[in-house]
């Protein structure tokens, strides 16, 4: 049987934060798929080993998302270089563990600034051409911080909270348009960061784990191929969702 409507092959994405984690994952996934891969992120020899490693046609555009005015000169870039863009993830993300009481307002205006104002700015130029081609997916990396309240991560639940209502914001602006939004929630997914967070706590661990009812963690795999769907003409009346990738976490008790 073939799924076709699941194939990827020549088309252009964007991945932002590319180099590493989660954006990696999607990039290696979508490469192997033969997707036309540009990674972007702030740190040139990390975006250059990852397009190393990444199998089929990747490359890379150094960017901070951050940097507002940078945007529109990235996109040009982009579509000037390699063609247009047929899909965007907005990945790209930082985080701050500490208490609400003691989050600076420079600290919380940081977190938002990539978070938010960066995936906004950077979904509106890329936007702007897909709409006027008529065709396009957006899909944004949320997170279970936007679900339920998790502590001492005040500003990054601020900022992922505000990608849900831009996706669905967006998609009622943009989907009359040929162009599709959606959202991506990741559980608690498999990392060197996490297994050390899990080592010094293990009480955190058994938490996570025994309010997610598979039992185990995710792959940066099982992200990558929930982006495929929402990339793919196979989710072509699906638009402004937010699809957790969580074995359940976020429906467990």
């Amino acid at each position: 049987m073939k799924h076709s409507h699941f194939d990827l092959t020549d088309k252009i994405a964007v991945i932002t934060g590319g180099g590493t984690g989660l954006g990696y994952g999607i990039a290696q996934i979508f490469a192997e798929l033969n997707c036309k891969v540009i990674i972007t992120g702030r740190r040139e020899e990390t975006l250059k080993l990852a397009c190393e490693k990444l199998p089929g046609r990747a490359n890379y555009v150094v960017n901070d998302i951050s940097n507002l005015d940078s945007i529109p000169v990235f996109v040009e870039t982009v579509e000037q270089k390699y063609g247009p863009v047929d899909i965007l993830v907005n990945n790209a993300g930082i985080n701050l563990k500490t208490h609400v009481l003691d989050t600076t307002d420079k600290e919380f205006d940081k977190i938002l600034q990539t978070n938010l104002n960066g995936l906004f700015a950077m979904s509106r130029e890329i936007g702007k051409r897909m709409v006027k081609r008529n065709k396009g997916s957006i899909i944004n990396i949320s997170s279970m911080a936007a679900i339920y309240g998790i502590p001492k991560v005040t500003a990054y639940t601020a900022s992922k909270t505000g990608v849900l209502g831009l996706t669905r914001s967006m998609a009622v602006d943009l989907s009359p348009k040929g162009v599709r939004v959606n959202a991506i929630a990741p559980g608690f997914i498999e990392s060197p960061m996490l297994y050390k967070a899990f080592n010094s706590d293990p009480a955190r661990k058994e938490k996570v784990l025994s309010r997610t009812p598979m039992q185990k963690l995710g792959t940066a795999k099982d992200v990558a191929y929930a982006a495929v769907y929402l990339a793919s003409d196979a989710s072509s009346f699906i638009t402004g969702v937010n699809l957790p990738v969580d074995g359940g976490n976020s429906i467990g008790f």
